[in-house]
C-alpha cells in the first residue's frame, strides 16, 4: 500500500463512517458525500465506480432490492400483511417472546430458502403490525430479524450474497453449503433465541387487554382485495422458485426479482406511484454511497494488502489460517459490506486453497472459513450486511427509527457469540475429525 491515494482512501472512509456511526449527518449524506470525494480526488474513477464488477457499485444488490421493494408494495394493498400480523399474534396467544421467537423463526428459514434482504423485505411489515397490535417496541423485534437473517442466510448457497460469490469461485454446491453449514447454523439459532430473551428482556411485557383484543380479531377478514392477492402469491411464488433455480437458468437473482416486479406491476393495475409506495429510496442511495467508497478501498489496494498481510502471517499452518481468516473476515465485514469484502478477498482464499492442497486435511475449510466469517461477522454492525441496513430502512419509513450504537450494542454480542462458536464447529469438523 503505497502512495498517497491508498492512505486518502482510508481517511475519507474513517471519516463517513465516523460520520455513519456518531449520526452527526444522515448515513445516505455521508455515504454519498464520501463517495463524491473519492471520485472528485481521483481515488476511483466512473469505469470503476459504476460498471466494475469488483470495485465498483453491486447492481445485482441494488436491482435485487428495488424488484422486491416493488413487489412488497403490490401486496402491500392486499391485506396480506395484517393477515399475517393477526396470524402470528394469536398463535403465540399474545406473549411477545413467543411472537419474537415464531418472527425469528421464519425469517432464518426463509434466508435460508431465499435470501436474507427478501425475506426481511417481506417479514418486516408484518412485525411492524404485530408489535402494534400487541403494544409491544417495534425496534427489538426488528433488529432480531435483521441478525436471524444473517444467520439462517449462512446455511445456504442462496441464502446470503456472499454465499453466491465463495460458490461460484469454489465451485462448490447447493447441497455442500447446506451439509457443511446447515447443521451449525441449527445451533447458533438456538444459541440466539436463547440470547433474545436476554438481550431483548424488556421488551417482553404482556399487555393482557391488547392480547385479548388481538385474540378475537379475525385475520380472514383483514384481507381487503383477495383478486389482487392471488395474482401477487401466484408471482410471489414465481420468484421464489426462481431464486432457488437462478443458477440452472442463469438468470441473476436482480433479473428475476425485476421481472417479477414488472409482471405484478402490469397485471395488477395500480397506479405506478402506489405501486413504488414501498421503495426504499434512501436505502438504495445508501448502498451505492457505501459500494463506491469501499470500491475505492479495493482500487487502491488497501483491502487486498490487509488480506495479503493476514495470509503471509499464517503461511503453511492451515489451521492459524482458517481462524485468521475467519475472525478477520468477521472484523473487516462489520466495517465494510460483507459482499465487496468477500468478492476482494476470495481470489486469495483460492491461492491458499490451491497451496494447501495434498495435505491431510481439506483445503475447502478455508472457504467455509470464509463464509462464516463474513456471514456472522455482518451482524456486528448496522452496515455489516445488506439485510441489516434494509431493516434500519425500513425502521426509518415506519417512524422507528433505529440508531447505528442501538443496532451494534445488540449485533456485535450476537456476532462475537456465534463466530466464536463457529471456531470449535471448524476445528472438530475439519481438523479433530476430519
Amino acid at each position: 500500500m503505497t502512495g498517497l491515494l491508498p492512505w486518502a482512501a482510508v481517511t475519507i472512509f474513517v471519516v463517513a463512517y465516523i460520520l455513519i456511526a456518531t449520526e452527526r449527518i444522515h448515513r445516505v449524506a455521508a455515504a454519498l458525500g464520501g463517495a463524491g470525494v473519492m471520485l472528485a480526488l481521483g481515488i476511483t474513477d466512473a469505469e470503476t465506480a459504476f460498471f466494475s464488477t469488483e470495485a465498483g457499485v453491486d447492481w445485482n444488490v441494488v436491482f435485487l432490492l428495488l424488484g422486491m421493494m416493488i413487489i412488497v408494495g403490490v401486496l402491500s394493498q392486499t391485506g396480506l400483511f395484517e393477515f399475517l400480523a393477526i396470524w402470528a399474534a394469536k398463535r403465540a396467544r399474545g406473549q411477545p417472546f413467543r411472537v419474537m421467537v415464531l418472527l425469528v423463526l421464519i425469517t432464518a428459514v426463509g434466508s435460508a430458502l431465499l435470501d436474507n434482504v427478501t425475506t426481511v423485505l417481506l417479514i418486516a411489515p408484518v412485525t411492524i403490525l404485530v408489535c402494534e397490535r400487541l403494544g409491544a417496541p417495534v425496534v427489538p423485534f426488528l433488529i432480531a430479524e435483521a441478525l436471524a437473517s444473517n444467520i439462517g442466510g449462512t446455511a445456504t448457497l442462496v441464502g446470503d450474497p456472499p454465499n453466491i460469490i465463495i460458490a461460484s469461485r469454489a465451485g462448490l454446491s447447493f447441497n455442500d453449503f447446506l451439509l457443511v453449514l446447515a447443521p451449525l447454523v441449527v445451533i447458533l439459532l438456538v444459541v440466539f433465541i436463547g440470547l433474545c430473551r436476554v438481550l431483548f428482556r424488556r421488551s417482553f411485557a404482556y399487555n393482557a387487554e391488547r392480547a385479548k383484543a388481538v385474540m378475537e380479531l379475525s385475520e380472514r377478514e383483514a384481507i381487503s382485495d383477495r383478486r389482487l392477492l392471488v395474482k401477487s402469491l401466484v408471482v410471489l411464488g414465481a420468484v421464489m422458485v426462481a431464486f432457488v433455480l437462478h443458477t440452472a437458468l442463469h438468470l441473476e437473482p436482480a433479473v428475476v426479482a425485476l421481472l417479477g416486479a414488472g409482471v405484478l406491476v402490469t397485471v395488477a393495475r395500480l397506479p405506478v406511484s402506489v405501486a413504488l409506495s414501498e421503495v426504499e429510496w434512501p436505502t438504495l442511495a445508501f448502498f451505492m454511497g457505501l459500494f463506491v467508497m469501499v470500491g475505492g478501498l479495493i482500487h487502491t489496494g488497501v483491502i487486498e494488502s490487509l488480506s495479503r498481510a493476514a495470509a503471509n502471517a499464517t503461511e503453511d499452518r492451515l489451521l492459524l489460517t482458517t481462524m485468521v481468516l475467519l475472525w478477520a473476515s468477521a472484523i473487516l465485514s462489520a466495517i465494510v459490506d460483507n459482499i465487496p469484502y468477500v468478492a476482494t478477498v476470495s481470489p486469495i482464499v483460492a491461492d491458499l486453497v490451491s497451496a494447501a492442497e495434498g495435505g491431510t486435511t481439506d483445503p475447502n475449510v478455508l472457504w467455509w472459513s470464509l463464509a462464516l466469517g463474513a456471514d456472522l461477522g455482518g451482524n456486528a454492525t448496522a452496515i455489516g450486511a445488506s439485510a441489516n441496513v434494509v431493516i434500519l430502512g425500513i425502521a426509518e419509513r415506519n417512524r422507528h427509527r433505529i440508531s447505528f450504537w442501538e443496532f451494534t450494542k445488540y449485533g456485535l454480542v450476537v456476532a462475537v457469540i456465534t463466530v466464536a462458536l463457529s471456531v470449535p464447529y471448524l476445528y472438530l469438523r475439519f481438523f479433530a475429525f476430519g
